[in-house]
C-alpha cells in the first residue's frame, strides 16, 4: 500500500509541477493586443469584450477573453487598447493611388469627358515613375491613417507601386494596366506584356504583393487585349482587376457594338472568373448578376466615384441577394473621388442603398460593415488571408478609439462603425503582424516629405497644362 501511494504521490506531483510550468512559461508570441472590445467578422459575427490577440509572425495565433489569453501566451510588445473598438482592416477594392497628385485637378464633369480630355493628356505629360513613387507614399499615408490595410490598385509603372506599397507595410493586390494607345510607361501592348510578366514573376509569392494584370475596361481594351492579358494572369495564377458596367455610354457601346451587355461580353470572351476583381458593376441586370455570382467574379462598389461623376447607382442589395461577393472602394483620388478614406465609403454605401430604393432596411449597418471587411476580402479573392479576425488568418487590424463627441454614446457597435465614427478615430494600425500606425503616428511613411513634394507637383502639374 505504501508503495502504490509513493508511486501516485509521484505521479501527481509530476502533474502539478508540469501544469505550474504551463502557467508560469506562457507561450512566447511577437505581439499582444489587449482590453478592447473586437469585432470578429468571422461566420458568427463574434463580439468579444474585454479581449486580447495574439500575434506571432505575421498572423493571428490566437484571441479570446483578456484574462485567458494574457495568461497563455507573453510577448514582447504589447499594445494597450482599452476601451477602444478592434475590427479586421479595411480593405479599399478599387483605386488608383498615384492619382492623389492629381486630386482636384479637374472635377464636375462626366466620366468620359473627365477621362479623355483632362486626365489622360495630363498622365501622358506627367507621369513616370518618379510620380508615381511620391503619388503611392501620399496615397500610403492617407489610407494608413484611415484604416485602410489592403488596397486593389490598377495603374501604370505599378512595379513602382508594389515597391511603396511594401515599403510601408500595405496589402495590395496591384494591377498593371493594358490600355490600347500608348500608356505613359509601356507604349505597346507587347510592352505591356512583357512588363507585366516581369512584373508577376518578380513578386510572385511576396507575403504582402500581389501582382496581377489590369486591362482597363472594354471601351479602351481591344477583345485581343482581354483575352492576352487575362491569359497571361491565369498563366501565373494572378488576379484580374477590370472596370466593368461603369457608365452608361459603355453600356450602350457594347450593345450597338457586341449585341450584349459588357458583363455578357467579358463572359463570351473568356475573361470572366473566380480570380476577376470588377470595379463598379453599376449596369447589371439580373441575368449579368447571375453570370457575375456563377463565375465567382468579385464587385467593388465605389459610392463617392459613382454619385460625384454621376455615373449611377450600383445593385448592390440585388448583387448581395444574387450571390455575389460586393466590396466597396473609393476610386483614384482625383475626380471622381478625391480622398482615400473607406470609413466614408462604408456610410455612404448604406445611404445611396436607402435613398435610391426609397427603403432604409436596403442595406444596412453590418452590411457595409461587411462589405469593408469580410465580403471586401471575397471580392479580391483573398478571404482566406483577411478580412475577419481569426486564428490562422493574418494580423490586419485597426483600433479605433471611443473618446470623441461623435464617438459616444454607442448603443450598437455596427451602427456606430457606419454612421458615426470617422477615419480621424483611427488610432492604430497593424499590418501582417507590423504596427505601421500607432496612436496616430506614422511608422513606415515619410508624411511631411510627401506631402511637401506633392506641392511641388502641383506646380509641375499645372504648368505642363497651361493653368499657371
Amino acid at each position: 500500500m505504501n508503495r502504490r501511494c509513493s508511486i501516485l504521490l509521484t505521479v501527481f506531483l509530476f502533474l502539478t509541477a508540469g501544469l505550474s510550468q504551463a502557467e508560469t512559461h506562457p507561450e512566447k508570441v511577437d505581439l499582444l493586443i489587449v482590453g478592447g472590445t473586437v469585432v470578429t467578422m468571422n461566420a458568427a459575427r463574434t463580439i468579444i469584450e474585454d479581449a486580447a490577440i495574439a500575434v506571432k509572425g505575421d498572423a493571428i495565433l490566437a484571441i479570446g477573453p483578456g484574462a485567458e489569453i494574457k495568461s497563455r501566451y507573453s510577448a514582447p510588445h504589447t499594445v494597450d487598447a482599452r476601451g477602444k473598438l478592434i475590427l479586421p482592416g479595411f480593405i479599399n477594392g478599387h483605386t488608383h493611388v498615384p492619382m492623389t497628385l492629381f486630386r482636384g485637378l479637374h472635377d464636375d464633369v462626366p466620366l468620359n469627358d473627365w477621362l479623355y480630355k483632362y486626365i489622360f493628356p495630363a498622365e501622358a505629360k506627367n507621369v513616370n515613375e518618379d510620380f508615381v513613387r511620391w503619388g503611392t507614399r501620399l496615397a500610403a499615408a492617407e489610407q494608413i491613417r484611415a484604416g485602410v490595410t489592403t488596397f486593389a490598385d490598377m495603374y501604370y509603372f505599378e512595379d513602382a507601386v508594389a515597391e511603396e506599397t511594401k515599403a510601408a507595410g500595405m496589402r495590395g493586390v496591384l494591377g498593371e494596366t493594358f490600355i490600347d494607345f500608348p500608356a505613359p510607361d509601356n507604349k505597346s501592348e507587347a510592352e505591356m506584356l512583357a512588363y507585366t510578366e516581369k512584373f508577376l514573376q518578380k513578386w510572385q509569392g511576396d507575403p504582402l504583393i500581389h501582382a496581377a494584370p489590369a486591362p482597363h475596361s472594354i471601351y479602351t481594351c481591344s477583345e485581343k487585349t482581354l483575352k492576352d492579358s487575362s491569359a497571361l494572369a491565369r498563366k501565373y495564377h494572378a488576379p484580374i482587376l477590370i472596370h466593368v458596367a461603369e457608365m452608361k455610354k459603355e453600356a450602350d457601346d457594347s450593345q450597338a457594338q457586341h449585341g450584349m451587355s459588357p458583363v455578357r461580353y467579358l463572359d463570351q470572351v473568356g475573361v470572366l472568373g473566380p480570380d476577376v476583381i470588377a470595379a463598379h458593376c453599376i449596369f447589371v441586370d439580373e441575368a449579368d448578376r447571375k453570370i457575375l455570382a456563377e463565375k465567382g467574379v468579385g464587385c467593388v462598389h465605389n459610392p463617392s466615384s459613382n454619385m460625384m461623376i454621376a455615373s449611377g447607382v450600383s445593385p448592390v442589395p440585388e448583387m448581395r441577394a444574387a450571390g455575389v461577393a460586393v466590396g466597396l472602394g473609393t476610386d483614384g483620388p482625383a475626380g471622381s473621388n478625391n480622398d482615400l478614406d473607406l470609413m466614408e465609403e462604408i456610410d455612404l454605401a448604406a445611404k445611396l442603398a436607402k435613398i435610391t430604393r426609397n427603403d432604409p432596411l436596403a442595406l444596412n449597418a453590418k452590411a457595409v460593415v461587411e462589405m469593408a471587411t469580410i465580403d471586401g476580402a471575397r471580392a479580391v479573392h483573398l478571404e482566406k488571408e483577411i478580412g475577419s479576425l481569426e486564428p490562422g488568418k493574418k494580423a490586419d487590424l485597426v483600433i479605433i478609439g471611443l473618446d470623441e463627441p461623435n464617438a459616444v454614446p454607442m448603443y450598437d457597435i455596427y451602427a456606430q462603425v457606419a454612421y458615426a465614427l470617422k477615419a480621424s478615430d483611427v488610432e492604430t494600425v497593424i499590418i501582417g503582424g507590423r504596427v505601421v500606425m500607432r496612436d496616430r503616428k506614422l511608422l513606415t511613411v515619410n508624411e511631411a516629405a510627401a506631402i511637401a513634394k506633392a506641392r511641388e507637383y502641383k506646380n509641375t502639374i499645372a504648368a505642363s497644362l497651361g493653368m499657371q
